[in-house]
């Protein structure tokens, strides 16, 4: 089965449109990703500062090798210029195995 990474994001009421609007102007550079399988940035709505963003996986290797290559260099790990300052103050990530599912049915 599938393995989810949560990243656990501190965001700062004041940084919140910021890092929403570096999400919108990545869409599609993970998508085609092999074994990439889904993908969702969750804003919280009452009562904390913590942004999950969630990506679903074939497997750890598929993650790790994303990782690796186009997450570093989305992240700034290998372009030129001044790297903007990061709309999260903390971040932490949580690794889980999908062990049940369910989909509507058709």
């Amino acid at each position: 089965m599938s393995i989810v990474k949560i990243n656990v994001l501190t965001v700062p009421e004041e940084q919140r449109e910021t890092l929403e609007k570096r999400f919108a102007s990545r869409a599609g550079s993970v998508e085609g990703w092999d074994g990439f399988e889904w993908f969702e940035l969750l804003r919280p709505v009452e009562g904390t500062d913590t942004y999950l963003v969630y990506t679903r996986w074939r497997d750890e290797e598929s993650f790790q090798k994303w990782m690796s290559g186009m997450a570093q260099a989305s992240h700034g790990g290998g372009g030129e210029g001044e790297r903007p300052r990061p709309a999260a103050s903390g971040s932490t990530l949580w690794s889980f195995e999908v062990v049940q599912q369910a989909a509507p049915q058709q």
